[in-house]
């Protein structure tokens, strides 16, 4: 299989995960990026079974409201009691480097309101050690140029993604050459940097089942401890 059938077959298990814990009045998370899109395409066929969703990014609220998916505001929510969204590194504790779509830090706050986050990826995403992706972290602009000589000074090399910005109003830059040997800490200490929004580190709050699309079918996995 392609790499667009994986996503599908993904897409569909999520779908298959959760179907029968849908009801009238269930609110469902839902992410951001192309294995997420896949998601919501199917999750179109149950619309009529549930209330409807919070999205992570503009981007996936527009293509919710395209399928006729009612779209709240997580304040006016609660608890959400599914998030399902992609990851663009994945590791055997599921925990996850997010972001490669700039939505990273409303991601992090979804996953953080839900009670099980489902996440839903191909082969290609299981990693080892997290860090060969290059880590997300937003930041307030004019704090671009400090959070950069400190990103510096953790041992990564920090480049601006030009062009783009947030649905905050916020920039990106992308940590490269910098392996995550101890996720849980690092999150903790680039969040810490000051003009740091978020990074994409999503280790303090790992995913709790994974569905990892394979050539030999899709595996559902939780973390190794």
């Amino acid at each position: 299989m392609n790499q667009n059938e994986l996503k599908q077959a993904v897409a569909k298990a999520a779908l298959e995960e959760i179907r029968n814990q849908l009801y009238k009045d269930t609110i469902i998370g839902i992410g951001t990026g192309s294995t997420a899109n896949f998601f919501i395409d199917e999750l179109a066929r149950l619309k009529q079974d549930f209330d409807g969703a919070v999205a992570s990014s503009e981007a996936s609220a527009e293509r919710l409201i395209a399928h006729g998916i009612p779209v709240y505001d997580l304040n006016s929510s609660g608890i959400l009691p599914f998030y399902i969204d992609g990851a663009d590194e994945v590791n055997a504790r599921l925990q996850m480097i997010k972001g490669g779509g700039a939505a990273l830090t409303r991601e992090k706050i979804v996953a953080a309101c839900s009670e099980k986050f489902i996440c839903i990826a191909d082969e290609s995403k299981q990693v080892e050690i997290l860090g060969d992706f290059p880590l997300p972290v937003e930041v307030i602009p004019m704090a671009r140029s400090h959070v950069g000589r400190e990103l510096v000074k953790l041992g990564a090399d920090p480049q601006w993604r030009e062009g783009v910005k947030t649905d905050n109003g916020n920039l990106i830059i992308d940590c490269y050459n910098f392996l995550l040997d101890d996720p849980i800490k690092l999150e903790t200490m680039i969040n810490n940097i000051s003009g740091v929004v978020c990074n994409g580190i999503f280790a303090q709050r790992p995913a709790d089942v994974l569905l990892l699309g394979c050539s030999d079918g899709v595996k559902r996995l939780t973390a190794s401890r």
